[in-house]
C-alpha cells in the first residue's frame, strides 16, 4: 500500500483528491495538510510515501516545504510530488531545485494522476509532458560548457547511452527496451551514474546531460 499525504490549501480540491486516490486499492491518503508548514509538521509524524503538494499555499508555500522535507535526513524515503495549476518555467525550476520527485498539472487525468504517485513512490521522477516540453526547451537554451568536464570521464559508453535515454525523460522500462537489457539492469546503470557524478536525483541527471551537450532530439 502506497501511503500519501496531501498539501493543498482549497478543501474541495482535497476532498477530491482523496476520492480518487482512496478509491484505489493499492493507495490510501494518510493525512491532510492546508499549508506547507502542516505539510511538513504532518510528513514529519506520519512518514508518508509520497506528498502531493501544491505550490500556493498561505505561509509556508509547497516550494518551501518541499526543500525542507527533501532537506531532512529523516524523510529520504520520502518523495514530494508537485500537484498544481501552474506550470510557469519558474516555478518548474524551482520545484526541481528544491528536490521535488515530479511536477504534474491538475489538468492530468485521474488515471495518469494515480500512475504518477505509484512512479514518483517507485523511484523515479515524472514531470508532465507539457511541463517536460519547457524543461527540455530552457535547457536547450543553456550552452554547453567549452571545456569537456571532467566527470564524464567517470562514466563508461554504455553509462552515457543510458545517460542520453534519462535526458529525454525515458523510464527505467523504456531504457531498458531500448537498450535491450532488463529493467534491473537499467536501475543498476542509473545508480553507478548517480554515484559518479555526485547527482541526487534523475532530474539532476536530466539537467547535466543537457548542459554537457550529450541530448540530441535525433535520439529520440
Amino acid at each position: 500500500m502506497i501511503r500519501v499525504l496531501l498539501a493543498d490549501d482549497q478543501d474541495l480540491v482535497r476532498a477530491g483528491l482523496r476520492a480518487l486516490l482512496d478509491g484505489d486499492d493499492g493507495l490510501s491518503v494518510t493525512a491532510e495538510a492546508h499549508s506547507g508548514r502542516e505539510a511538513v509538521e504532518l510528513t514529519r509524524r506520519h512518514r508518508p510515501d509520497v506528498v502531493l503538494m501544491d505550490i500556493r499555499m498561505p505561509g509556508t508555500d509547497g516550494i518551501a516545504a518541499t526543500a525542507e522535507i527533501t532537506a531532512d535526513p529523516d524523510l529520504t524515503a520520502v518523495r514530494v510530488l508537485i500537484l498544481t495549476t501552474f506550470d510557469e518555467d519558474a516555478e518548474v525550476f524551482a520545484a526541481i531545485r528544491a528536490g521535488a520527485a515530479g511536477y504534474l498539472l491538475k489538468d492530468t487525468p485521474a488515471a495518469e494522476l494515480r500512475a504518477g504517485v505509484r512512479t514518483i513512490a517507485g523511484g523515479e521522477n515524472l514531470l508532465s509532458p507539457r511541463v517536460a516540453r519547457q524543461v527540455m526547451a530552457q535547457l536547450a537554451t543553456t550552452a554547453a560548457p567549452v571545456a569537456p568536464d571532467p566527470r564524464l570521464e567517470r562514466l563508461t559508453e554504455r553509462e552515457l547511452a543510458v545517460l542520453r535515454r534519462v535526458a529525454l525523460g525515458d523510464t527505467n522500462a523504456e531504457i531498458a527496451q531500448h537498450l535491450v537489457v532488463s529493467p534491473a539492469t537499467a536501475r543498476t546503470y542509473i545508480s553507478r551514474i548517480l554515484a559518479k557524478l555526485d547527482a541526487r536525483d534523475r532530474t539532476e541527471l536530466a539537467v547535466l546531460a543537457h548542459r554537457w551537450g550529450l541530448f540530441s532530439e535525433d535520439d529520440a
